[in-house]
């Protein structure tokens, strides 16, 4: 089989991509819902406005790669290579993903909808979460210490089953750290 290397190539509203190495890529107004990008590896790569949904990414590598304005429902982070996984997101929809047991340090999330997320068992140490909406949003287990989630919304974070230390937060969504308590807050 032959091994495909491509860098600093530009790729437009492509539905699938052959198996192989990315470097530099940039991939505009894709299509891969239900694909298979499994076993691929991209490098300082960039997704602007493709459709990420439901795409199978086992043992996919993804190194300091950008997602901007991207639809990427359901898609399954604990199934990637983990090595070196640096990621960020900026104005996606990320809704039903999950991150299980993945170790994303300083990953940045902005303006990003992150409904019914699975962070259970996840490292996020200093990451960022800006303008976040996590309703329903799993945290157990989880590792958000030095996390910054000032200007985000609708989580429910059970203080019980996380490391929280220096964590920022934010009135009033700091709410959403007592809710697991039943008081009365006003």
């Amino acid at each position: 089989m032959e091994h495909i290397y491509e860098s600093e190539k530009t790729f437009e509203k492509i539905n699938s991509l052959p198996k192989g190495e990315y470097e530099n890529c940039i991939f505009k107004n894709c299509n891969f819902e239900n694909g298979d990008l499994k076993d691929i590896k991209f490098y300082d790569c960039q997704f602007i406005n493709c459709n990420l949904s439901l795409v199978k990414i086992a043992n996919t590598i993804f190194r300091d790669v950008k997602f901007s304005e991207c639809k990427m429902l359901g898609m399954s982070f604990e199934s990637c290579n983990e090595y070196g996984l640096t990621v960020s997101f900026n104005n996606c929809n990320l809704n039903h993903s999950s991150f299980y047991k993945r170790k994303i340090c300083k990953t940045k999330f902005a303006n990003s909808q992150l409904h019914e997320v699975d962070f259970t068992e996840c490292d996020l140490n200093n990451s960022q979460f800006n303008n976040c909406d996590l309703a329903n949003t799993k945290f157990a287990n989880t590792n958000i210490e030095k996390a910054d989630f000032r200007t985000s919304f609708n989580y429910s974070i059970n203080l019980d089953l996380i490391k929280i230390k220096k964590a920022k937060f934010s009135l009033p969504a700091i709410t959403g750290l007592l809710s697991h308590y039943d008081i009365e807050i006003e």
